[in-house]
C-alpha cells in the first residue's frame, strides 16, 4: 500500500506539532519534516520537535543543491538530521552527500530513503536506472525526482517505476503531476502530497491524492 507523506514546510518550529496533527486528520499516513526549512534550529530544538510530534514522518535536511533550503555546512546538517532520527520512522539522505557524512547516517538504525532531486532535467532511463542501484545498495528506499521538458521524459519514470520495485519515481512540474498518483500502481511505497506549502512543483493536495488512489485502487472482481 502507498502511504501519502505530507511534508511541513514550516520556519515556525512552535507551529509544527499542530501542522502535523492538522496534516494526519485530512488523511497523511506519514509526514516528512523538512528541517531545512526551520528558522534557526538547533540539535536540542529539534531533538524537542521530533518527540513531539504524535505520528509517523521522515527527517529530512533537504541540500541546497537539491532544492533544499539549509544553508549550513554540511557537518552542521548531518547533526540536525541525527538529532530527529531516534524519533523518526525513516531518514531522507541524498546520494550526493559528502561520503564522510553519508556514512554516518548509513550507520544508524534506523530506516533510509536515498534521495536523488534533479530540478533541471530528466537524465536517460539508463542513468537513473544506475542512480537507484547505488541508492539501494545503501538504502532501504530509493528516490528519484526529476524536471520534465517533455512528456516523453515523464514515461520514462514510469518505465522506471514498472522495472523497479522499493522506489519513490517523480516526475514534477505540471506536465509530470500524473506520475505522483501513477505510481502507486507499480507499487511507490509513498507518494508525497502538499497540505498547503508544497516542498516541490506539482504535488497534489492531501485529500486529492488520496481520493484519486482510492479511486484507482484495483477492484476485486466478484
Amino acid at each position: 500500500m502507498t502511504l501519502i507523506c505530507a511534508p511541513i514546510m514550516e520556519k515556525n518550529m512552535e507551529k509544527i506539532p499542530q501542522i502535523a496533527t492538522e496534516y494526519t486528520q485530512r488523511g497523511a499516513d506519514i509526514l516528512e519534516l523538512r528541517i531545512d526549512a526551520m528558522e534557526n534550529p538547533s540539535k536540542a530544538k529539534v531533538r524537542e520537535l521530533a518527540a513531539n510530534i504524535q505520528a509517523p514522518f521522515i527527517a529530512t535536511n533537504r541540500l541546497s543543491t537539491e532544492g533544499g533550503l539549509f544553508k549550513g555546512s554540511e557537518k552542521e546538517r548531518i547533526e540536525l538530521l541525527t538529532a530527529a532520527a531516534e524519533e523518526a520512522e525513516y531518514i531522507d539522505i541524498e546520494l550526493q552527500t559528502k561520503k564522510e557524512e553519508l556514512k554516518k547516517i548509513i550507520e544508524l538504525p534506523i530506516k533510509k530513503i536515498v534521495s536523488y532531486h534533479n530540478f533541471h532535467e530528466t537524465p536517460t532511463l539508463e542513468i537513473l536506472s544506475r542512480i537507484v542501484r547505488e541508492e539501494k545498495r545503501i538504502g532501504d528506499i530509493a528516490k528519484i525526482a526529476v524536471m520534465p521538458k517533455t512528456m516523453k521524459d515523464t514515461l520514462t519514470i514510469l518505465e522506471l517505476s514498472s522495472k523497479e520495485n522499493d522506489l519513490i519515481a517523480i516526475s514534477m512540474g505540471e506536465l509530470g503531476k500524473y506520475t505522483r498518483i501513477i505510481t502507486p500502481l507499480f507499487g511507490s511505497p509513498i507518494t508525497y502530497a502538499t497540505g498547503g506549502k508544497p516542498s516541490a512543483p506539482g504535488q497534489l493536495e492531501i485529500e486529492k491524492t488520496r481520493l484519486v488512489l482510492k479511486e484507482l485502487k484495483p477492484k476485486e472482481i466478484p
